[in-house]
């Protein structure tokens, strides 16, 4: 193909690409980070109800009240710890004399005073807006607006991206993170923080698709897997950084603003990265396209070589490529043509379920009742040897087999938790472990999979489909726990099939491995013709203009 002509020209993988990366690396680093935020912001404190006209259980070690004198004001639930929720009416002091006090039967209420908190804990939006009792949902509910965010963003910022280029996407999203995500750290009320933390989920999509975007049009044929592994292990990364913030950080306003502050550093770096020049030269800007290429080969030793290059000689490198190509892309090129419909649709299914079933077992790890940082970073070593694994499998086996395959493994072990019994929660964690790193994995080659699937005319489009996908996916994660306070089996049913069915879909993609970046619709049709999906011979493609 011409452009990977051209880069092959100016030094391949040379000192621009490497540095462009490395610098690329960042904000993938920081999308872990408020992606999983909420583990630490919204952790629910031990609480139990503000007895009436008593301050002994505020001034108590932790902020709870001592057992015997609590016993007076607050019943025991059936593992003998405080109920969270009820109270009794009326103080019962001969509650103090009595070794058992089954066979009582006394007059509760709910919390009618609000709660008390356990003080060793770090401060968190559910104890500061007392997300708790018949209001815990709200916590659901506040990282399902943030995903809400993500899902809007990746159709505005892609589409943005496709029309405008990608450095002005990429600015403009870090401009409203730093904003967003600063003002949620002094948000004054739990709606003001879901807004904001709704226009942060926005921004954080446009970042991570610009850049990841970005970086991949620079990149070679035979180094993007490299490239992608390396930045997705960045992604896994970020989840230890924000264990280790964490667990220095505990005030969760604190948090919030800090890793909201840390995108002043992509900002500054960001004006000096020069735009694609695969989007310059199929939006007919080549004189910009030149100049950069011109730039990236200085700067890759090849000085000469740049020098030869004119806005003629790109454009007969280009020439069929730009041909084809619409001014304006929109979301609904991505299924005017059967090939691109087939591939939308399988790949978006695929997203779906990573987004639907990794978030759905990342988000909530409180629930195995270790420490929480212990457990965050367990799910996240893990991340490690799977991407790893999945890295070779690309190389080796190819995209397509990858994906299905870690997609099977992760629903055929999630499902297999839900015929567990209770009393085996460490068993059911680690294979909850195991499924959540193929899913990281399946994260890592989707990434990949889907920028190789869609041209250059419709790949940042294509990929906001997929992002919008696994935002849809995770917006509905949270609400899956909702129902299963009802159903505690729907959940690992839920989580574990919809990647099996996602693995179905991902049979009919092409593989793309080894294979050049696609720049038209056409290109994507005629590679797409695999035999048993040939139409007949006269069928007239109208769009494209073409038999």
């Amino acid at each position: 193909m011409g452009f990977s002509e051209l880069l092959h020209t100016i030094g391949g993988m040379g000192k621009f690409q490497i540095l462009q990366t490395a610098l690329m690396m960042f904000p993938a680093l920081l999308i872990s980070c408020h992606n999983f935020l909420q583990n630490f912001t919204a952790i629910t404190p031990e609480h139990h109800c503000r007895p009436a006209n008593w301050t002994n259980g505020s001034h108590a070690p932790g902020g709870v009240g001592d057992g015997d004198l609590l016993r007076v004001f607050i019943p025991l639930d059936k593992d003998q710890k405080p109920e969270r929720c009820l109270r009794f009416s009326e103080p019962h002091w001969q509650i103090l004399s009595l070794n058992d006090t089954s066979s009582l039967s006394l007059d509760t209420e709910v919390c009618l005073d609000g709660w008390v908190y356990d003080q060793s804990v770090a401060s968190s939006i559910v104890s500061e807006w007392d997300l708790v009792c018949k209001h815990k949902s709200l916590k659901s509910i506040a990282q399902s607006i943030y995903m809400m965010g993500q899902l809007v963003g990746a159709t505005v910022f892609g589409i943005f991206s496709d029309r405008c280029g990608r450095k002005a996407a990429l600015r403009s999203g870090i401009l409203l993170m730093m904003a967003a995500g600063t003002s949620a750290a002094f948000s004054p009320s739990f709606l003001a923080y879901c807004v904001l933390r709704f226009l942060s989920g926005m921004a954080m999509t446009g970042i991570i698709i610009t850049s990841l975007c970005l970086t991949m049009e620079w990149t070679p044929t035979q180094r993007r897997t490299l490239v992608n592994i390396y930045t997705m292990y960045m992604v896994t990364l970020g989840q230890v950084v924000l264990t280790g913030l964490a667990y220095l950080i505990r005030p969760w306003r604190w948090l919030q603003g800090t890793l909201s502050v840390a995108y002043v550093i992509i900002l500054l770096y960001s004006w000096g990265l020069p735009e694609s020049a695969c989007w310059l030269i199929t939006h007919n800007k080549l004189d910009k396209a030149v100049k950069n290429l011109q730039a990236v080969a200085t700067l890759n030793g090849r000085k000469e070589q740049g020098r030869k290059l004119t806005p003629e000689v790109v454009r007969l490198h280009m020439q069929e490529d730009t041909a084809a190509i619409k001014e304006t892309p929109f979301l609904l090129d991505l299924f005017r043509t059967p090939g691109l419909r087939r591939t939308t649709c399988c790949i978006a299914l695929g997203w779906f379920s990573a987004g639907f079933s990794f978030f759905g077992l990342g988000l909530d790890v409180q629930k195995f009742g270790f420490n929480i940082y212990w457990t965050q970073l367990l799910f996240t070593v893990v991340d490690f040897p799977m991407k790893l694994v999945t890295g070779l499998s690309m190389g080796y086996f190819g995209r397509r087999i990858t994906a299905i395959s870690l997609q099977l493994v992760a629903g055929c072990v999630i499902l297999v938790t839900s015929f567990l019994p209770r009393d085996l929660n460490t068993f059911k964690m680690i294979l909850c472990l195991f499924g959540k790193g193929s899913l990281a994995g399946c994260f890592s080659c989707l990434y990949l999979y889907t920028m190789e699937l869609f041209p250059t005319e419709v790949r940042q489009t294509g990929m906001s489909a997929g992002i919008f996908s696994t935002r849809l996916g995770s917006l509905l994660s949270p609400l899956v726990y909702i129902l299963g306070n009802h159903s505690p089996v729907l959940q690992p049913v839920m989580f574990g099939l919809v990647p099996i069915l996602a693995a179905a879909a991902g049979s009919f993609l092409i593989e793309t491995n080894n294979q050049p970046l696609l720049n038209t619709i056409q290109e994507t049709e005629k590679r797409s013709q695999r035999p048993f999906f040939k139409k007949k011979k006269d069928v007239k493609l109208k769009y494209l203009g073409m038999k």
